[in-house]
This record gives C-alpha cells, structure tokens and sequence, in this order.
C-alpha cells in the first residue's frame, strides 16, 4: 500500500498514514454538519497507531458522542482546517479534504441518515445507517 499523505491549507500540519482504511463513509451527524459547514464530513477511518502527526501539532475540540464520551476532532490552529475527528486509543477519522490526493476516498457507506438535509442527496450505491453502523 501507497503511503497516504495530506494536511491542513497553510501547511502547518501534516500526517502521513502508512496502513489502509478500515472503512471509508460519510458522516450526516449535527455536529460534522456544523464543523464542516456542509451537509457532512468525508472521513477515512485508520487504526490510530497508522497515522503520524509529522509536521506540527493538532488543536483538538471535543463534543459529547452519541455512542457516549467524547468525540474528539482535531483541526490547525492557525488555519482552522479540520483534519481529524473521532479520534481514540484505537482509531483516528481523516478528513478526505485534507488529503494530499482526495481521490483516494471512496466511500462504502452513510452513517447517521437520520439527520441528513433535504438538500444532501445520497448516493443510491452506498450503505446507509440511522446512527451508527451495528458493527
């Protein structure tokens, strides 16, 4: 597997994930709606020891998550590009817009559909959960 690269818009932050996606979806939830500005949050989702901070340091903000604790999102300080989100011990969310090469997201699957916008059309092809995927 290709080395996947990416980072925020000044160039501040930078990561490399050398390990690929566990899954790739898209994310309706309110609050990826009110941090992204749009209708949802394009995420790749890695095992956390796969992705490497190698240029400067996240800002993180952490909101309570609907599967309880805290969703911690991590974004630049001096830009305030989102990078990351749902970010544990086990796993780290990538943002699809901050990679190197946005291509490579393909998402499988829709989650938290109970919150998607009248204007967000979904893609007929892909999985879709009211929440979270049962697994």
């Amino acid at each position: 597997m290709a080395l996947i690269t990416g980072g925020c818009v000044c160039g501040n932050v930078r990561y490399e994930c050398d390990a690929p996606p566990i899954m790739m979806f898209k994310c309706h939830c309110r609050d990826c709606q009110y941090v992204t500005g749009s209708g949802y949050a394009p995420v790749l989702y890695f095992q956390r020891n796969g992705v490497r901070i190698v240029k400067g340091a996240l800002k993180y903000y952490s909101t309570q998550s609907m599967a309880g604790g805290e969703h911690k999102r991590g974004f630049c300080a001096d830009c305030g590009c989102r990078i990351s989100g749902g970010e544990s011990a086990k796993g780290i969310g990538i943002t699809a817009g901050s990679l190197d090469d946005p291509a490579l997201f393909e998402p499988t699957m829709d989650i938290h559909v109970a919150d998607v916008e009248p204007w967000d059309l979904l893609d007929p092809s892909t999985q879709k959960f009211e929440a979270y995927p049962s697994f």
